[in-house]
């Protein structure tokens, strides 16, 4: 379905019980990623909850209208959750979209009961062991040059976007089905401006560590252990700096334990949500 938010027609999907409390779903890589990932992931948790997805401004199927700030972004959420809920939400958010989450978390902390971060990060002070693994693993394809383009934000097509992050793609996952990525990036709606927005001009000033401290609902954070994007340690950061939250490190994955470790991570988020508060942090 399409909806004008912002004056920008975004793309979403609900899915599971219409009468149960909603859960947004904030995809990351912009202008790579879009919905299909985590509808694909998430579905079974349609059981109980009430599911909205939605390709963010620029990314997927939704319009292009810029800009593509943390701010416009934020603000694109925010209106979703208006019109099609009202009252507060449940929000997971994965990767960049993981970085939106916590955006949205502290500049509206009243629409928010639970917060769930899959593989993501405060702040941008660890991009640079990303740029190093990726150096490191010698893989064809990836050379210095081309890493630091498409870190930096200065892709110069939607055609050499889809050559970068295809040559990236073995970083991701423990086990690499070639098959399946295949498939996936011939998928792939890529939208370099976009992409290049979200790293020349927001990456870098990027960092809400400062005001961790504020959020005070239920948190949870996980992260695959072999995660090359986002590591751990980004991860250990964020449990460190949010009061009433949980770190939940899922040992054989990569980036994306939600799929990589799918039973594991469902039963995980169910627990979690039925919990009022975390007494305590489990590492």
């Amino acid at each position: 379905m399409f909806i004008t938010i912002n004056d920008n027609e975004l793309y979403y999907e609900i899915h599971g019980n219409p009468d149960g409390e909603t859960i947004f779903f904030i995809h990351g890589a912009p202008g790579l990623s879009d919905c299909r990932g985590d509808i694909k992931a998430f579905f079974t948790l349609g059981d109980t909850y009430r599911l909205v997805f939605m390709d963010m401004r620029g990314s997927g199927r939704s319009g292009g209208n810029p800009p593509f700030t943390h701010e416009q972004w934020t603000a694109d959420i925010e209106e979703m959750r208006k019109t099609l809920v009202g009252g507060p939400i449940k929000i997971l958010g994965g990767s960049y979209g993981g970085f939106l989450t916590l955006e949205y978390v502290l500049r509206y902390p009243e629409n928010v009961t639970h917060v769930l971060l899959r593989d993501t990060s405060a702040n941008s002070e660890f991009d640079h062991l990303s740029v190093d693994r990726a150096l490191e693993s010698n893989l064809p394809g990836i050379t210095e040059e081309g890493i630091r383009r498409l870190f930096d934000g200065k892709v110069a097509s939607n055609e050499e976007l889809r050559e970068m992050f295809t040559a990236i793609q073995p970083l991701y996952t423990v086990e690499f089905d070639a098959e399946a990525v295949q498939a996936r990036l011939d998928s792939i709606y890529y939208r370099y401006e976009t992409h290049n927005f979200a790293f020349r001009y927001n990456k870098p000033a990027f960092n809400l560590v400062p005001d961790l401290h504020k959020i005070s609902v239920p948190t949870l954070v996980t992260v695959g252990r072999h995660d090359w994007i986002t590591p751990v340690v980004c991860s250990e950061l964020i449990a460190e700096k949010v009061p009433n939250s949980k770190l939940v490190i899922f040992e054989n994955s990569g980036h994306s334990p939600q799929q990589e470790e799918n039973e594991a991570y469902i039963k995980l988020v169910q627990g979690f949500l039925h919990t009022d508060s975390l007494m305590e942090k489990k590492l």
